[in-house]
């Protein structure tokens, strides 16, 4: 079974977690005109402290695009979803009673339908914005929790009418207002206003629109995660408008093969413009912005290609693309420049379905549990500047290297902070009105809790064979031993270079009971952590080459308008390499040493000589 296809259920007896975020609003956001001039009245939530602002928009054009394309990444949701016509009869049945109601009573009646048969949906409704002395900046995270938006808007963009007060609301943003901002035009003076009073609304007696939200925890889980990945150690690149268009431009011609390939490959060479390779197609863009600038070759697989879809209003406005990545099937940020305006998407690459690739997800950032000093030190300064870089923070509170970034990440994580990637800079912004529960939020379930424990373990999780197989992935098998059951058991998986778990078994009971029909059970779980602190480690500096056993890499190199491609897996005392033409069939040759360390010699050997040649590492 695929982890791709059908995400698993919540397990049996366990109830599915949510965190209650009431909001209020004095009415809904709307477009009003005045005395011939639009003005968009953003309504902020009546239950947090004020937030206002005035101003007259100098481009409202690059502001309805802005919008347009950060209204696509809060509805999109690339789940496979079968038919269901569930829900419309419902509306139905709903439209029938609906129709002697006013507006304000059907609004109520449709956010309880919507609490009772769909949660999710009110999460297209409330966008997180944050008014700062040097910018404006929603902040929305999709559906499927595969993709994160940031759209900030520099003042230089307004004329601001009074005195802005500064802080983070919620707004109301409806389908009716992404409507409404579409008559947005160049030749009339648009005025924007935010705050609990946005506008004030003739009606016959005051009438508050009240939602009581129920946020899936693993939703709120996954908007804290994304945003503090960006404080990971990364590589970035430039691409010019027209090379994001070209990439588009083709997955818009193209549709993706079924069980081919998916991933935007990118090329890195110092001295060179990066490269953009399509799979399955072997598509190759040369981008024509500035060459790359790191200081080792390698290649990167991204996933997610077709939710940079979303950014396409947007295209024809920006300026510059900077692409920042962490490496092959871990999360990516996009960072359109257009002015004054900059919109940042994060694409963590998978969607909620796919617990092998969120697993991996998951050992990036930090768990310690950190001393509330040194964050409550950043939040006190942060209140009184709302945003400052790494050394004016390291100067207020005294705080140096990881004493100062634990905390950092620790506040991203919690939801008070936010770290603006454009601007690198850190900034004040309580994504809720009440703390936030983390020890509920720290792990997806109970078995990845316990899959934790067992890593950390000594000897308790390890990885017995790893095995490339041509065109399908990297078998991997391992030992679990539980102390707890007396038992040792054995799980094994088939990970597809997408990261999606396309075979799994186990010999534990929970697995021999259900199956994947209840999730991955806790071997499972710690046999693919196990692979990816192996492969955390290996990419770490000064890691001693006598301690590998069992690895398996893969390299290439294009040669005009083909990629010779190079794979070596070890296995103690076996060296299997296959080597060729990629999409083709490869030729293999499979050695065996009487000794494991003649074994690991040759296969560093080989290594060391293919970097030579100019091979570049492509290993996920």
């Amino acid at each position: 079974m695929s982890d791709e296809e059908t995400p698993p259920p919540p397990e049996p007896g366990a109830d599915q977690s949510h965190t209650d975020i009431p909001l209020s609003y004095a009415g809904p956001s709307q477009m009003v005109m005045e005395e011939g001039a639009p003005r968009l009245a953003l309504f902020g939530n009546l239950r947090r402290d004020p937030v206002f602002l005035d101003a007259t928009v100098k481009q409202p054009l690059r502001l309805r695009e802005a919008l347009s394309a950060l209204y696509a990444v809060v509805g999109s949701d690339y789940r496979y979803v079968p038919k269901d016509r569930t829900a419309y009869h419902a509306y139905r049945r709903m439209r029938r009673q609906s129709e002697n109601l006013n507006a304000w009573q059907a609004q109520r009646a449709y956010f309880d339908w919507l609490s009772r048969n769909d949660p999710l949906a009110f999460l297209i409704l409330d966008p997180v914005i944050s008014v700062h002395p040097d910018q404006v900046f929603f902040e929305v995270f999709s559906k499927d929790e595969g993709t994160y938006a940031n759209l900030s808007i520099d003042m230089d963009a307004f004329e601001v009418n009074g005195d802005p007060v500064y802080g983070t609301t919620n707004i109301d943003f409806s389908e009716a207002l992404f409507d409404s901002i579409q008559r947005f035009r160049s030749y009339r003076e648009t005025r924007l206003t935010i705050g609990q009073q946005a506008v004030q609304v003739q009606t016959d007696e005051h009438q508050t629109l009240e939602k009581q939200i129920k946020i899936p925890d693993s939703w709120l889980r996954g908007f804290l995660q994304v945003q503090s990945s960006a404080l990971l150690p990364g590589d970035h690149f430039k691409l010019a408008p027209i090379d994001l268009y070209n990439v588009l431009r083709q997955l818009r011609m193209h549709a993706d093969r079924r069980g081919k390939r998916r991933g935007l490959r990118v090329e890195l060479v110092p001295g060179e413009r990066p490269r953009i390779v399509l799979e399955p197609w072997e598509t190759v863009i040369e981008t024509s912005a500035q060459i790359y600038q790191g200081r080792q070759a390698k290649v990167i697989r991204l996933w997610g290609r077709r939710r940079l879809m979303l950014l396409q209003r947007m295209l024809p406005m920006i300026d510059e693309v900077e692409v920042h990545v962490m490496g092959s099937g871990l999360p990516s940020f996009w960072v359109l420049r257009a002015g004054t305006i900059t919109m940042t998407v994060g694409l963590t690459g998978f969607t909620a379905a796919n617990w092998s690739a969120a697993v991996q997800f998951d050992l990036l950032l930090p768990r310690e549990t950190q001393d509330g000093a040194p964050l409550k030190k950043i939040v006190n300064h942060l209140s009184k500047q709302w945003f400052a870089d790494r050394d004016a923070l390291g100067k207020a509170t005294k705080l140096k290297g990881s004493d100062l970034i634990e905390p950092l990440q620790s506040g991203c994580q919690q939801g008070q902070l936010m770290y603006d990637l454009p601007h690198d800079r850190f900034r004040l912004r309580p994504l809720t009105n009440e703390p936030l529960d983390m020890e509920r939020l720290e792990f997806r379930s109970s078995r990845e809790r316990l899959a934790f424990d067992l890593v950390n373990r000594r000897d308790a999780v390890t990885i017995t064979t790893e095995n490339r197989i041509h065109g399908t992935g990297i078998e991997i098998i391992g030992k679990a031993v539980i102390k707890e059951d007396k038992r040792e058991y054995r799980p094994q998986m088939l990970l597809t270079d997408e990261g999606f778990v396309s075979r799994a078994e186990c010999t534990c009971n929970p697995f021999r009971q259900q199956g994947l029909k209840a999730g991955p059970c806790t071997c499972l779980i710690g046999l693919r952590l196990a692979r990816a602190i192996r492969q955390r480690k290996r990419s770490e500096s000064g890691r001693a080459e006598k301690t590998v056993t069992v690895e398996t890499r893969s390299f290439s190199r294009r040669h005009r308008d083909r990629e010779e491609v190079y794979q070596l897996s070890l296995d103690r005392q076996k060296l299997k390499i296959r080597w060729g033409t990629a999409g083709q069939d490869l030729r293999i040759q499979q050695l065996q040493f009487l000794s494991v360390d003649e074994a690991r010699n040759d296969y560093f050997a080989r290594l060391h000589k293919l970097k030579q040649q100019g091979f570049l590492d492509a290993s996920s």
